[in-house]
């Protein structure tokens, strides 16, 4: 499941949904809002999105995942709106019968979800300037995990 809001996350509340016997890992990354970036100070973050095909390609990407690696479930939640410092800005939750197959989906959902969703960050500085950002090198920077079939994780 993909999903956009304009409220906390709150990612123990995430795990617990889909917490199960059969699950021996669940993997969670978390990004959150730092104060700082390129050298300028950051009080705030925006994030605005094209909802409707964020949300498509978003579950579009959880679906890959899903038949990519062994995993039982994921799930991803992206904040929009104003965040403060230490806010958490998306929230990737990846369970699995094994660690590594968690490990890898975990961080393939982050790295997708970087380059192909259409959300967009525009930073709020400390001297009262802002700017919208983006990310020239998330595609270019990405480390492929070893390709691993389903058969592979059993």
């Amino acid at each position: 499941m993909f999903e956009i809001t304009q409220e906390s996350i709150n990612t123990s509340q995430i795990i617990a949904f889909i917490e199960n016997s059969s699950q021996g890992a669940i993997v969670t990354f978390e990004g959150r809002v730092r104060d700082h970036n390129l050298g300028q100070s950051v009080h705030m973050l925006e994030y605005d999105a094209f909802e409707d095909l964020a949300i498509k390609e978003g579950q579009r990407i959880i679906e890959e995942a899903l038949a990519k690696f062994e995993i039982s479930t994921a799930r991803a939640i992206h904040r929009i709106g104003l965040l403060n410092l230490i806010d958490i800005a998306v929230t990737i939750v990846a369970a699995s019968p094994h660690r590594e197959a968690a490990f890898f989906a975990c961080k393939y959902i982050i790295d997708e979800v970087k380059t192909r969703i259409p959300i967009w960050k525009k930073e709020h500085y400390t001297g009262g300037k802002s700017s919208w950002v983006d990310c020239p090198t998330c595609s270019r920077n990405l480390v492929v995990a070893p390709h691993h079939t389903k058969s592979q994780w059993i």
